[in-house]
């Protein structure tokens, strides 16, 4: 059995792709999901994955969640946190509630998941904390005021955790994807991808969901070790941090 990786959001698109490649690399994968139990249990028979059901927004949520996934597969040694929604509106149009859903799943998620494990992680002197943010937290999106700040604080959180971690061997880093092909993606009229999408993105394609997974899979291992407080981003070049 190898290391234990738990997956946010892990059953779909970016999610889902992570969670096959760590397991394809030998480690003992736990997959998160929110609330699609037909789509989980689907996954979970094709995978073999164990899935668990929290929502990521709630600390004593995640602590228990974690709690059981630590009882059921070994100390967790890597957190992926993936997990994240889309609540777009321009800014003065924007509800409360259209922020804080935002911001509670896609940031203050972070910290209720990557907590309850960071005090194992110290004392076995190993952990990975991988944060898949967006490019959007690094140059913004008009109609994404909620988006973009959560995404642009997962970075603010890796570059200050990360100097906390490193003693410890710890390493935490952050993912900003692109244009990914994802189902919610190539939902969009294939027009509009062609003409308003794709002609702003270098390489000419939409990226895949692999792909950003074997990012991930690279960060997560012992290879990576010297890498910590970065910004991975995979975009084809549409924006060039």
């Amino acid at each position: 059995m190898g290391r234990v990786a738990v997956v946010t959001g892990g059953t779909r698109g970016i999610g889902g792709a992570i969670s096959k490649t760590l397991k394809a690399a030998g480690y003992t994968v736990a997959a998160n999901y929110a609330g699609n139990d037909e789509a989980a249990a689907r996954f979970k028979a094709e995978t073999g994955i164990p899935v668990y059901k929290w929502d990521v927004s709630n600390y004593d949520a995640c602590a228990t969640g974690l709690a059981q996934v630590e009882k059921d597969l070994g100390p967790i040694d890597i957190v992926v946190n993936n997990a994240g929604i889309t609540r777009d509106g321009f800014f003065h149009k924007m509800t409360k509630e259209q922020w804080y859903e935002v911001i509670n799943t896609n940031l203050n998620s972070l910290f209720n998941m990557t907590r309850p494990a960071w005090e194992g992680m110290r004392t076995r002197k190993f952990g990975r904390v991988i944060c898949i943010s967006s490019i959007n937290g690094q140059k913004g999106q008009a109609g994404q005021a909620n988006y973009s700040a959560a995404k642009a604080g997962e970075i603010g959180f890796v570059k200050a955790l990360a100097q906390e971690g490193a003693r410890a061997g710890i390493t935490v880093n952050a993912i900003c994807p692109g244009y990914i092909g994802t189902e919610m993606v190539r939902k969009i009229d294939p027009a509009i991808i062609e003409k308003s999408i794709l002609p702003h993105i270098p390489v000419g394609r939409l990226g895949e969901p692999e792909e950003i997974a074997r990012c991930v899979l690279f960060l997560a291992s012992d290879d990576a070790g010297f890498i910590t407080g970065s910004t991975l981003t995979a975009n084809g070049g549409q924006y060039m941090a």
